[in-house]
């Protein structure tokens, strides 16, 4: 099935040109150049991913990415941040909000491409583990319903909490390094800044709540989960 990204950047040329690109290498694509329009398109259509610009006329990227990691219905669909902010704390808070991945402007569609293309593998997970239970029970990830059940309480993970989740508990007991983690979250073709493990830790720790404890950071080495 053809992926459908939304695009939201008030810079006309760039709506253009991206969707242009986009389309020739098989995603369909919807535009919106202010957050008003995008939250229109958004009650029609849900799209695989969202490319949000930080700076729009009427609401910046951050908060409409902080709406959608808010609600359930589009918390788990994937978000790359644009901007042309290229300093690491900018990023880091978009990071923070729960976006997937965040591109400096300039950039070249390529790479822009690539990025995607790694955001949509993280969905094909590598090990062989279908589901798994940690504290008798009270915490159950569910590999085949990419589901995650804590207290008899369903709590949505984007792809990548869920997968990092999915790792750490098939190795429980061992220590992962960083570098580790990003082999199998990214891959190869991993383009990510240095505390991207660190703020994915941090999500999942909080969205664990009372059992967030469980997941041990080894300093100087890696991460380990233990029940």
């Amino acid at each position: 099935m053809t992926k459908l990204i939304s695009i939201v950047d008030d810079e006309e040329d760039i709506l253009e040109a991206l969707s242009v690109f986009l389309k020739k290498n098989g995603y369909d694509v919807i535009t919106a150049p202010n957050a008003a329009d995008f939250f229109k398109q958004l009650k029609k259509k849900t799209p695989d991913l969202f490319i949000l610009d930080l700076m729009l006329p009427d609401m910046d990227g951050y908060d409409i990415c902080k709406k959608l990691k808010n609600d359930p219905k589009y918390s788990s669909i994937p978000v790359i941040m644009l901007s042309a902010k290229s300093e690491e704390s900018d990023k880091i808070i978009g990071l923070e909000l729960g976006a997937d991945d965040y591109v400096t402007k300039p950039f070249s569609q390529k790479e822009l491409l690539a990025r995607i293309k790694v955001i949509h593998r993280r969905n094909i997970l590598k090990t062989d583990m279908t589901s798994a239970e940690l504290f008798d029970g009270k915490i159950k990830l569910s590999k085949e319903n990419f589901e995650l059940i804590i207290d008899n309480k369903k709590i949505t993970l984007t792809t990548t909490e869920f997968k990092l989740l999915e790792l750490l508990i098939s190795k429980k007991g061992n220590v992962l390094s960083r570098d580790k983690i990003l082999d199998y979250i990214w891959g190869e073709d991993k383009i990510v800044i240095d505390r991207t493990v660190d703020v994915h830790i941090r999500h999942l720790r909080k969205k664990l709540g009372k059992y967030g404890d469980a997941i041990k950071n080894i300093h100087g080495v890696g991460y380990k989960i233990e029940d």
